[in-house]
């Protein structure tokens, strides 16, 4: 089987893990330190906050915002559930804007229309997807949401190593704070992990004490006298979504060639356009205003022009060892939200978007061989 997505991990890599476990630093030591300080200098961005996971990112960039009960947020149906799951640990609620259906990320003219027709449901925090690695369309999101008076979190968990408008994913200039992931199949990885970016002071300090259980040792945020130097408070009711320093020297390394591995994965994307031209298929389109990482290849099958249903080209695939995957069931249509009480039918082209959807194996030790068997096998199912 050729999976959709593989980690990417040398003897390196390794070695980085094996230096780590043979100091007495664990957990939050220099290793946390270096991979924040290297993932900021490269997304050009002032802070840097290591977190367990991207959904630990997320949580904690919309505490540090204020964000609580009786408030909400939007964001695209078109992600992985953590997106809105993670409002929802806050205790607000959530709602979604449709996604364009061309980058197949949150629409700029969806969300402005969704102002317009709800004045008096302006959420406190939109959360825009980079869906795939390519960037939203964060200008023009970025003025519609300041206008309005909200905070902007970038969900990037796809896309370190892309860029929008000649600049970084991450940078924060059109956002309050950006959520990294570092999962197994991310671009880079540290097994689990994430990371929150920002250029904000007032932010990162509260990042920082929300991510140990609200626990700090600085005096100038003491409330109450020092009694010596074992002391600290209890400032925040915070969580223990620390990263170990066996994860963030694993992430650290991988920093390394996190260039090369988004490099790897344009060549293979551009060879997939290529070969793909002449199928029943839509290949992904790229805003010239935004360079993506590729995170993942995702065509949308023709089904007028397809003798197959999607579930069948699927299973097909699956069959042949072409590890094919799908990224998202719209959350919208999750048995918990429809509880919430959306429905199908809410978010029109989030579900036309899912119900052609395929993401073919990308990651860069896919091979030519393994990549033209991928092509080959597609086009056997598509054209039989």
């Amino acid at each position: 089987m050729i999976p959709y997505a593989r980690p990417d991990l040398n003897s390196d890599d390794i070695q980085a893990v094996v230096e780590v476990l043979q100091t007495d630093w664990l957990t939050q030591g220099p290793a946390q330190e270096r991979f924040e300080n290297a993932v900021a200098k490269y997304c050009g961005v002032r802070y840097a906050v290591a977190v367990s996971s991207g959904t630990a990112g997320l949580h904690l960039a919309y505490l540090a915002l204020g964000l609580g009960s009786h408030q909400k947020v939007w964001t695209s149906p078109n992600t992985f559930v953590a997106t809105a799951n993670a409002a929802l640990y806050c205790g607000a609620g959530v709602d979604f804007v449709d996604i364009d259906p061309r980058t197949y990320n949150l629409s700029p003219a969806a969300f402005a229309r969704k102002l317009e027709e709800h004045p008096n449901e302006r959420p406190a925090i939109v959360i825009p997807v980079h869906f795939a690695g390519q960037s939203c369309a964060m200008e023009e999101i970025s003025r519609l949401a300041r206008a309005h008076g909200m905070a902007v979190v970038e969900d990037a968990t796809h896309a370190i190593g892309g860029t929008y408008q000649g600049r970084p994913v991450g940078c924060c200039q059109w956002s309050d704070a950006t959520v990294l992931s570092f999962h197994a199949v991310k671009i880079i990885t540290s097994g689990e992990g994430g990371m929150i970016l920002t250029n904000r002071a007032d932010l990162y300090e509260k990042l920082v004490c929300l991510r140990s259980h609200g626990v700090t040792r600085c005096e100038d945020l003491f409330q109450q006298p020092s009694p010596g130097p074992w002391y600290y408070e209890q400032i925040e009711l915070g969580y223990n979504y620390r990263l170990t320093d066996i994860q963030a020297a694993l992430g650290l390394n991988q920093t390394k060639r996190l260039d090369a591995f988004a490099a790897r994965r344009r060549e293979i994307a551009h060879a997939y356009d290529e070969a793909l031209a002449d199928l029943p298929v839509t290949r992904p389109w790229q805003d010239p205003s935004a360079h993506s990482s590729w995170h993942l290849y995702v065509i949308r099958l023709a089904l007028d022009q397809i003798k197959k249903a999607q579930r069948q080209v699927f299973e097909e695939l699956r069959k042949a060892g072409i590890g094919v995957n799908l990224h998202y069931i719209p959350v919208h249509l999750q048995p918990y939200y429809r509880g919430l009480g959306f429905k199908p039918g809410d978010f029109p082209e989030a579900e036309r978007y899912y119900r052609e959807a395929m993401t073919l194996p990308l990651f860069p030790r896919l091979t030519q061989e393994e990549q033209y068997l991928v092509i080959a096998k597609l086009r056997m199912t598509l054209l039989d």
